[in-house]
């Protein structure tokens, strides 16, 4: 069917390739899900009560995800720039004592009594949509170093600076990596990337050297088991966990890591949870449901009708991709022990609702991208 004679309704449908990426996503939630049930009967007397607030958070992320979905993303770009600034300016205010919300040393929360806001969600978004809205409106200034360099890692730096002053270091990095490779894709050269890159890990590290708490997880991380009654203890219970759990696991509710030994069982390491009470097979599961969500996306960009859309589902699929990374590589330590939800699995709502809302961005792209963009001009 020719882009002239579609069906009005056609807009509306999704495609067998967005139902599938629809699929995982149930998948990987219900089995937070089943988890949390699992470890509320172990930290609280009332076994339901993770599992009721967070199925609260699902309701609220489906509807915001579904309106990701539907949402016209070229309107939206008339807004992009208000939706940049208003994202840094609640970055900044959460800095402030009496705004934001301090937990465990780290300024990253709003508290507006019936919920806390991490901010830095918000943050990713507006660095999201700026990024694609700007690079692909010069894209032909791109090998300009002022125009098609120097600006857009301006805004880059703005946001993963205030980000690292709340401080949350491994949300910078991965908003660093996401928008480095945003660069990349749009085509800015190489000449400029690898240098900012160089430069960039150096000005972390230094800053890494000089928090006594992120230099700890390091050295930790180089000597787990010497650490292990200290400041390795609780990678060291993730990994023991995994141990426990073998090829089929110990069984629901069985696990003895819930039963605080493992501090965050049911946030940042509830994949050692997974891994302990439904074993390798399920683990094993979950890594490559995200390995079939990140490569089925990245077949179908080849259909997005401009450089904005390419990105902005791209780095959409990238900050999904990427935080799962991390934090299956920090639970089983294969990277430094770093504070960051499983997408779609750890408890927690600003994290699902975001995850959510980049989901709908991404069901929104293979919805609307019906043809290739060439085939598309041919017909028309």
């Amino acid at each position: 069917m020719s882009a002239r004679t579609a069906s009005p309704n056609s807009s509306w449908r999704i495609p067998p390739i967005g139902l599938f990426i629809i699929f995982i996503v149930v998948g990987l939630t219900f089995l937070g899900l089943v988890i949390l049930f699992s470890a509320s009967q172990s930290m609280f007397d009332d076994s339901t009560v993770l599992l009721r607030k967070q199925i609260i958070w699902v309701v609220l992320a489906t509807i915001a995800g579904g309106i990701a979905m539907l949402v016209n993303l070229e309107a939206l770009r008339s807004y992009t720039y208000l939706l940049a600034a208003g994202s840094a300016v609640l970055l900044v205010l959460v800095l402030i004592p009496g705004i934001g919300v301090e937990v465990n040393g780290a300024r990253r929360w709003m508290d507006f009594g019936f919920m806390r806001l991490q901010v830095s969600e918000i943050g990713k978004l507006g660095l999201l949509f700026s990024m694609a809205h700007y690079l692909a409106t010069h894209r032909r200034d791109l090998g300009h170093p002022l125009k098609g360099y120097f600006y857009p890692c301006c805004l880059l730096a703005v946001f993963c600076g205030l980000i690292i002053l709340e401080p949350d270091f491994g949300t910078a990095f991965l908003c660093g990596a996401v928008g480095g490779c945003m660069l990349f894709l749009a085509g800015v050269r190489l000449k400029f990337l690898i240098p900012t890159a160089i430069a960039a890990l150096t000005l972390f590290s230094v800053a890494v050297y000089h928090d006594p708490v992120r230099l700890q997880r390091i050295t930790s991380f180089l000597d787990v088991e010497g650490n292990r009654s200290d400041s390795a203890y609780q990678l060291w219970q993730g990994i023991l966990a995994f141990g426990a759990g073998g090829l089929h696991g110990v069984g629901l509710g069985s696990g003895r890591q819930q039963m605080s030994f493992l501090p965050e069982a049911h946030t940042d390491f509830i994949f050692a949870i997974v891994g302990e009470e439904l074993g390798f097979l399920f683990t094993a599961g979950v890594v490559v449901l995200f390995m079939t969500l990140f490569f089925i996306g990245v077949l179908q960009l080849k259909r997005a009708p401009n450089l904005y859309q390419y990105l902005l589902v791209m780095g959409a699929l990238l900050f999904v991709t990427f935080q799962a990374l991390i934090n299956i590589g920090v639970v089983t330590g294969c990277l430094p022990t770093k504070g960051m939800s499983l997408p779609f699995i750890s408890y927690g709502g600003s994290n699902l609702v975001f995850m959510f809302v980049l989901t709908g961005i991404i069901l929104n792209g293979f919805r609307s991208w019906e043809l290739p963009a060439l085939r598309k001009q041919r017909e028309l």
